[in-house]
């Protein structure tokens, strides 16, 4: 009875691999994680993914192939308290024979002294950890702790491997079996658009959609977009989206492709991105990329700035938009920005160098005793000079 009522996506959740769907090259017959379980010699594990990438399933279905005791914890909801307990039944288990695997889910929570607790038990073989997380562990888990678990990288699923693990729900589950008739492809298809790639979401909208299906009213794509509201688009102002996708607005710019470039700021937004680290961004970009090519495209950018703040969201995302066209084919010139840096490699490099005396300010007459000043020509009435205006040391260097 109590399986009834939990969620679809728990109804229907892989019991073993050749149920799961997606991961194929993580999980597929010659993958391996797939020896590595059958011969049931696996390492600690990271899984990390995005969310409904089925990473808590993988983690499942290898607690039951290697037939290990499976304990589950939430960084979020637990401590280190918690995991003394699990540790002391552990190490029990172990005497007896059994192994135990410890399911650690958005182990990215954890402090550094809650998963620096684990390194003796991991290092001992007292427990097998599989942690998840969907932030980059090179920056969220500790090195100490990395460096002796194996990180899998999950991919978000596809359109298709959606569809087929909705298709899957509804041969398997009761209810799903009883009302698979009402719900075309395109109706799957849209709800697979609306759960980006999530598979949890995914379940979880077509479990709404299918107990508002009453009677034999047919489920259409309006009924779900109705109930679904909107898609999910993963998006962390300071995880891997957020870097990924203002990288992926940066470099299209760069590369002309204005279409692209629009996607990505659509990305960006639409997820609720900040418009003004948008348009930060942008400013960046009109003298690092385009530089003396366009030195209007600095204008542009400072004023799409500025309407961001006059106006604010959503009325400032055309004015994004505008710029990021106008950016993206714009002529590109790097020779400001690259001049720049070799400049400050030098100043690294040999330190204050002493400034050439003659474009040194002599405003009293002891200066100008010393020579401050002497020989300086004021070019726009003097015409060229054919003294260096760089330090002695440095004076045959060129930056542009």
């Amino acid at each position: 009875m109590s399986d009834f009522f939990s969620p679809l996506a728990s109804r229907v959740r892989p019991a073993n691999l050749s149920e799961f769907i997606g991961q194929e090259e993580l999980v597929g017959p010659k993958s391996w994680l797939a020896s590595a379980i059958l011969s049931d010699r696996l390492p600690s594990l990271i899984f990390w993914g995005p969310p409904g990438s089925g990473k808590t399933t993988l983690a499942l279905i290898i607690a039951k192939e290697t037939k290990a005791n499976f304990v589950q914890l939430s960084a979020v909801e637990s401590g280190i308290k918690d995991l003394k307990v699990i540790l002391d039944r552990a190490r029990e288990d172990r005497r007896l024979g059994a192994k135990t695997i410890l399911f650690i889910d958005e182990i990215h929570r954890w402090n550094k002294a809650q998963q620096d607790a684990l390194l003796p038990q991991v290092e001992n073989g007292t427990i097998s950890l599989i942690g998840a997380t969907t932030e980059n562990p090179s920056f969220s888990v500790n090195g100490a702790l990395l460096s002796r678990a194996k990180v899998l990288v999950l991919k978000a699923l596809t359109e298709q491997e959606v569809i087929k693990i909705l298709t899957q729900a509804l041969a398997k589950d009761g209810t799903g079996k009883s009302k698979a008739g009402k719900i075309d492809a395109e109706a799957l298809r849209v709800i697979t658009i609306l759960s980006g790639g999530d598979a949890r979401r995914a379940l979880n909208i077509l479990e709404d959609v299918l107990s508002f299906a009453t009677g034999n009213k047919k489920i259409n794509p309006e009924m779900i977009k109705k109930i679904a509201q909107r898609p999910t688009l993963s998006h962390d102002r300071t995880g891997d989206d957020h870097y990924d996708l203002i990288s992926a607005l940066h470099k299209t710019m760069r590369g002309g492709d204005a279409d692209a470039a629009l996607y990505y700021l659509a990305r960006l937004l639409e997820a609720g991105e900040d418009p003004l680290y948008v348009a930060r961004r942008m400013i960046r970009f009109a003298s690092e990329d385009i530089g003396i090519a366009n030195n209007s495209a600095l204008l542009l950018a400072n004023a799409a700035y500025e309407a961001c703040q006059k106006i604010g969201l959503p009325e400032c995302k055309v004015n994004l938009a505008h710029a990021a066209v106008y950016l993206a084919k714009s002529p590109k010139s790097i020779v400001a920005y690259f001049g720049y840096n070799k400049a400050a490699e030098i100043v690294a490099a040999k330190g204050a160098l002493p400034i050439p005396l003659h474009i040194r300010n002599a405003p009293t007459k002891l200066m100008k005793e010393l020579g401050y000043g002497k020989g300086y020509k004021y070019t726009p009435l003097e015409g060229k000079s054919e003294l260096s205006y760089l330090p002695d040391e440095i004076k045959n260097e060129k930056f542009i």
